[in-house]
């Protein structure tokens, strides 16, 4: 029974994706709160369609490894979208639909150049069991910098997010912190869509908070719900990887997934 359970932690490669969940659940919990509030879940997945543009970028600047490539483009491109989605000379929607079309269509060009989009086929579904002791010790950096960004700005995000037109009277400023967490957001994203894939990276990163905000009764126990449900997607989703041998991004989705309906129902009923 306990070989059933815990047989896998055995293997190396499934302890460093155990720890990649247990850091990387907690920061898609304290940013997916805040793009669901925001309306933005459409947004992140325009990032992730980025990100294929950004490995082209690095494939024709030679380099080796593309993942500076990837953040920095990232980080470009969120602040870009963000200033033309606050121009209001159109719709959201519409601008991230726009910038999302062209990120895949200019990756996509960049990655065959020269027949060389089959090697990087891995990022559409990606592979949170090929992670790296190095890349845990970057997360174990990034966590603790995003927590501290978000207890220190936590009340200015959440007005900013209920109305940016009040937090602005009341000498917020929203336009820096809001460029500051669309870059927050791209950076993150990037870190962990070598891993999670950018077919379902959108969906990992708000399904918990979508879930959370079913059952929530304020803001702290949002973020807790958000975190917990995170969690339990990310372990259990990997446990289930695991013992009948499917891919663990997906199995974390749809555990998510499931959380997300269950939770639904439970307000429904309310």
């Amino acid at each position: 029974m306990m070989d059933f359970f815990l047989g896998w932690w055995q293997y190396e490669f499934m302890r460093y994706a155990f720890f990649a969940i247990l850091l990387i659940m907690p920061l898609f919990a304290l940013l997916g709160t805040m793009v669901v509030n925001n309306g933005m879940a459409f947004f992140s997945d325009a990032l992730g369609h980025s990100s294929l543009t950004g490995v082209g970028v690095g494939i024709i600047l030679g380099m080796s490894n593309y993942k500076p490539a990837m953040v920095i483009f990232a980080v470009v491109f969120a602040l870009l979208m963000n200033k033309i989605r606050h121009s209001r000379l159109s719709s959201t929607d519409t601008v991230i639909g726009v910038f999302s079309s062209c990120g895949v269509a200019l990756g996509l060009i960049f990655m065959s150049y020269k027949g060389s989009f089959s090697r990087y086929q891995s990022l559409l579904i990606g592979d949170i069991l090929s992670v790296t002791r190095d890349e845990l010790v970057v997360l174990a950096v990034i966590l603790p910098i995003v927590a501290l960004l978000w207890v220190v700005c936590f009340n200015r995000f959440h007005s900013i997010s209920i109305s940016p037109e009040l937090a602005g009277s009341r000498g917020i400023p929203v336009r820096l912190l809001d460029n500051l967490f669309v870059a927050v957001v791209a950076v993150v994203v990037m870190l962990a869509i070598h891993w999670v894939g950018l077919l379902i990276i959108n969906a990992m990163l708000i399904l918990p908070a979508a879930a959370a905000r079913h059952v929530a009764k304020n803001t702290r126990s949002y973020l807790l719900t958000a975190l917990a449900f995170g969690l339990f997607s990310g372990f259990f989703g990997l446990w289930l990887s695991y013992s009948i041998s499917v891919a663990a991004g997906p199995a974390i989705v749809l555990i998510s997934a499931i959380l997300y309906f269950a939770t639904f129902i439970v307000r429904e009923k309310r």
